[in-house]
C-alpha cells in the first residue's frame, strides 16, 4: 500500500467520524481487527465490538472531528493528530488525539491505537 493511500485512508476516517457514518468506518477495518481507544484500555477485536464502539461514541454525542496537523506514514502503519468536539456527560469538550493505524494487505485498518487521556480533554 502506497503512503498515498495510508493518508487517504486515515483523512477518510477523519471525514467519516466527522459524517457520524458508522457503516463507512467500518468498512475501513479488517474483520478481525483490533482497536484500542484510549491505549491501556482493553483491546475491541473483531467486527461486532468495534461496531458497538462507534455506535455508543458517535450515535449518542453529535461528534466534530478534524485534522490538526499532518498524517505521518511509516512502513505500514499511520499516524494523525486530530481533535474530536463533542459533549462529555453534558458538558461541550474537546478531545485531542493521535491516533495510529495498521494496515493489513488489503489496505484495511488491522489495529487502531488511540492515544488521549483525561489531560488532553478541554471543557469549553
Amino acid at each position: 500500500m502506497t503512503a498515498e493511500a495510508m493518508r487517504a485512508a486515515m483523512q477518510r476516517y477523519i471525514e467519516l467520524v466527522d459524517a457520524g457514518d458508522v457503516d463507512g468506518i467500518l468498512a475501513l477495518y479488517a474483520d478481525d481487527a483490533r482497536v484500542e481507544d484510549p491505549v491501556g484500555t482493553p483491546p475491541l477485536i473483531g467486527r461486532t465490538a468495534i461496531e458497538r464502539f462507534y455506535h455508543k461514541g458517535l450515535g449518542r454525542n453529535k461528534v466534530h472531528a478534524h485534522l490538526t496537523g499532518p498524517v505521518r506514514v511509516a512502513g505500514n502503519c499511520a499516524a494523525m493528530p486530530f481533535c474530536i468536539e463533542l459533549e462529555w456527560d453534558g458538558q461541550p469538550c474537546t478531545i485531542r488525539v493521535i491516533d495510529v493505524m495498521e494496515f493489513n494487505e488489503d489496505g484495511r485498518f488491522q489495529s487502531m491505537k488511540a492515544y488521549w487521556g483525561v489531560d488532553n480533554l478541554e471543557l469549553r
